[in-house]
């Protein structure tokens, strides 16, 4: 039985995708839901898994070609073909042949990507290995076609190698969206710094109680959360958005976290953060970041967004500018934990600081307001207990 393999149906506001790449080949055996292709969008990349046990007899839709939603992209078999079997059973042999010699990772993926036989290489590295020039060259030779040849990607000049690979889709958009932020907003940065002291005294005192009762351990970034919505409450603009010549006030707090991945940044949103305790932020922020790290995010995980909190602590930046997640006109960024002598009723003692920076939209925003914004969420992370009564 043959089954038509379509893309995944995209919200309105995805016009198309692009082919990242087959994880599978024609012939190739699979089982039923093992993920078969990746699509990607301006925004995430979506996974094409099997519809059953069975096997692509034909693919439509190359990597790098673009689809639309519900697109046909494959015909999908159901069973174990003859065809397929024996495909499998020559991939496994070369395969194996190619393990006869030696060869790096980069070297095995070109060859198996232009089907070569290692036999066929030219090895130059030390002990017979097969080197990812040496392949490059092959290719080279082999191919009569200059053009065909550059398709390679790698361009090889003495012992000095480029390489020169397409801008993936989500890092394309993600490019062209932080260089409209920089043209079309009047964007200024205002800082202020943190003593992170009282959140860790609380953290060490009930952290373990916390975890019992909860099933998640209690982190920093729930307590930012937590005070980025009192502090939207006090200051509606920074919960605002521009709309053409309209500013648009939201009753909301929907707080983006921005989380890093090996495709590039992605913004999933908490909802309505403004009604979630400590523990449902932590909950929510788990969830989210696991799912960015797999791959598994949905569009609706990341549309909308009030208001943004980055954290580039985690990477040792003590401090940075982060820009403005558009339409929304501020994002917070949070960095680096480090003592520092501090002057403190007169004494200079050593406490845990950190530095925080509020970008905002200076066409809707006034300084003083981004201020007075910055100082309350300041004073809220420096008297927690706040947070807990409400006040």
């Amino acid at each position: 039985m043959s089954t038509e393999i379509k893309s995944p149906t995209f919200p309105e506001s995805v016009v198309d995708g692009t082919v990242a790449n087959w994880l599978k080949k024609e012939g190739e055996i699979v089982k039923q839901d093992e993920v078969i292709a990746e699509i990607e969008t301006d925004k995430v990349v979506l996974e094409v898994v099997a519809p059953f046990d069975g096997s692509i007899t034909r693919i439509y839709k190359q990597a790098g070609e673009t689809v639309t939603s519900a697109e046909l992209i494959a015909d999908f078999s159901e069973g174990s073909s003859p065809d397929a079997v024996k495909e499998s059973k020559t991939e496994e042999k070369k395969q194996d042949k190619n393990e006869d010699k030696k060869s790096g990772p980069a070297a095995k993926k070109i060859m198996n990507e232009h089907d070569l036989d290692a036999a066929e290489v030219s090895a130059s590295g030390k002990g017979g290995r097969i080197t990812k020039a040496d392949v490059l060259e092959h290719l080279e030779t082999k191919n009569s076609d200059p053009k065909k040849a550059i398709d390679v990607s790698t361009s090889i000049s003495g012992d000095r190698p480029e390489e020169r690979v397409p801008m993936s889709r989500l890092r394309a958009t993600i490019a062209k969206r932080l260089l409209e932020v920089k043209q079309n907003t009047a964007m200024l940065t205002t800082f202020n710094e943190v003593d992170m002291l009282p959140i860790k005294n609380m953290r060490s005192k009930f952290g373990t109680e916390f975890e019992e009762k909860h099933g998640v351990k209690l982190g920093f970034m729930s307590f930012f959360v937590a005070a980025a919505v009192e502090a939207l409450r006090a200051f509606p603009s920074v919960n605002a958005s521009i709309d053409g010549d309209d500013i648009v006030y939201h009753s909301f707090q929907d707080i983006g976290v921005a989380v890093s991945t090996e495709r590039g940044l992605v913004v999933p949103i908490i909802r309505n953060a403004e009604n979630l305790d400590l523990a449902e932020i932590e909950k929510s922020i788990i969830d989210y970041s696991g799912k960015a790290r797999d791959g598994k995010l949905d569009l609706q995980d990341m549309q909308g967004g009030t208001f943004t909190i980055s954290n580039g602590g985690i990477f040792g930046s003590l401090l940075s500018t982060p820009i403005l997640n558009a339409p929304q006109t501020a994002i917070l960024g949070m960095h680096k934990i480090q003592d520092r002598a501090v002057v403190i009723d007169g004494e200079i003692v050593v406490r845990p600081m950190m530095y925080l920076a509020m970008s905002y939209d200076h066409r809707l925003i006034d300084g003083k307001e981004a201020v007075g914004f910055l100082v309350n969420i300041k004073e809220a992370l420096e008297s927690p207990e706040r947070l807990l009564l409400g006040l």
